[in-house]
């Protein structure tokens, strides 16, 4: 088996997600090369709020990583979830 013939094998998908990477790599690379000259308040203002939305949908959903579901096991009580609102 030649190494074309193994290359057509890997599925269609994984060529898909490779091209994802790398152009996630390249979009990566121009915002923080693009976020190094802005005013580094508005800098962290955007990083805030990011931080804030993704550990809110954290919270909401309890899809959070393993590693942090010991600190938004203690969060998610003072915080509404997905699960609380079907008790109404």
């Amino acid at each position: 088996m030649t190494t074309m013939e193994k290359l057509q094998q890997v599925p269609q998908r994984f060529w898909v997600n490779v091209l994802l990477v790398i152009g996630g790599g390249i979009l990566a690379l121009i915002l923080v090369r693009h976020a190094a000259r802005m005013n580094r308040m508005v800098l962290g203002t955007i990083i805030a709020v990011f931080i804030c939305t993704v550990c809110f949908q954290w919270i909401y959903e309890r899809n959070e990583p393993r590693a942090l579901t010991p600190l938004i096991n203690t969060i998610a009580p003072l915080l509404p979830s997905k699960g609380s609102f079907g008790n109404y």
